[in-house]
């Protein structure tokens, strides 16, 4: 953090340098050009009183070679500051993109290395949990029931596993061109699917369902379209008090379909929500962090609502929590 605001105070001195120059430059130009017209001007005048040309310096003033005097001195102020001007904005669209391109490949430096740690905790955790339940299996005398709770939860950690190397894939798909599967969707009946898959994953936390009378059948990915509600109810998890109340809505729209997932955690700042559905991007730091997670599942999230043609928009819920909002249009025909 220091070293980054060091680098930002010495990137804006050397911006400031840098145009406190040009502007200097081009006002010594402007006056070195006036004092080089000024002394034309003079000689041009003392040769011509003593050629006799004119008789006095309103005369001279008068005289056609002095209007031509004083139109090149008037394009050349003119050129001086149209490239000034034209130096300075290019200098400053210059350094602009540079300093732009910096920043992005330094956040993208510390994307990746939050996507490292996090990544290897998400590989590690599971490997551990399987690993630890097949040495107990080995190495001592357990009951039937010993045996299914051990297999059980060496299951959990392999589907966890599974559903981690599913994201990653998803979200390598996502970055080319990914076709969409288009299946028809009862969306009640969906619903109800995967809030019962999260429920019996999650049994603490108090998940609500609406869904409006008679929704129309939508023509969607279903594989993309579970991933999208799944990642959002495990994020309002991760990011809720126990136990995590959770309301899910589907409402039909003049345009379309409406899906809110509202949860009552801690929130997602304004200055943040820009941010969380770029790929690995995760709140805070991952060094101190205790929620689970790769960064990937609101960039899923994001790219399959904009491949089905919807838009996502993050809310704040009362009296506290975050409300994602997507609105999905009718698929064309």
């Amino acid at each position: 953090m220091k070293q980054d605001i060091r680098l930002r105070a010495l990137s804006l001195g050397v911006i400031i340098y840098i145009m406190a120059a040009v502007l200097w430059w081009s006002v010594l130009l402007y006056r070195k050009n006036q004092d080089a017209f000024h002394s034309r001007l003079e000689w041009h005048y003392q040769n011509a009183l003593a050629q006799k040309l004119v008789s006095s310096k309103e005369a001279f003033f008068q005289s056609d070679f002095y209007a031509e005097l004083r139109q090149r001195y008037i394009r050349q102020n003119t050129m001086i500051v149209g490239e000034s001007i034209f130096f300075f904005l290019s200098l400053l669209l210059g350094i602009w993109f540079i300093n732009r391109g910096y920043w992005n490949e330094v956040n993208a430096s510390r994307q990746r290395r939050n996507f490292l740690l996090s990544i290897t905790h998400e590989l590690k955790s599971p490997l551990s949990g399987i690993q630890l339940a097949l040495e107990t299996q080995l190495k001592r005398e357990l009951t039937r029931e010993q045996s299914i709770s051990l297999l059980n939860n060496a299951l959990r950690e392999t589907q966890r596993l599974k559903n981690l190397v599913n994201d990653l894939l998803l979200s390598a798909k996502l970055d080319t061109a990914y076709q969409l599967h288009l299946e028809p969707i009862q969306w009640q009946t969906f619903l109800e699917e995967i809030t019962t898959q999260f429920q019996s994953k999650y049994p603490q936390a108090q998940l609500a369902l609406e869904v409006a009378n008679e929704l129309p059948t939508y023509s969607g990915d279903r594989s993309g379209m579970t991933s999208v509600v799944l990642n959002l109810l495990e994020n309002a998890v991760k990011y809720s008090p126990e136990p995590a109340r959770i309301q899910v809505r589907m409402t039909r729209t003049e345009i379309g379909l409406r899906l809110e997932v509202a949860d009552q955690g801690i929130g997602i700042p304004e200055r943040e929500r820009a941010k969380v559905f770029a790929r690995f991007y995760r709140i805070g730091n991952e060094e101190t962090r205790r929620t689970k997670g790769t960064g990937l599942g609101l960039y899923i999230v994001y790219q399959m609502v904009k491949a089905h043609g919807g838009h996502i928009v993050i809310m704040d819920n009362q009296p506290a929590g975050t409300i994602f909002r997507i609105d999905l249009p009718w698929p064309k025909s």
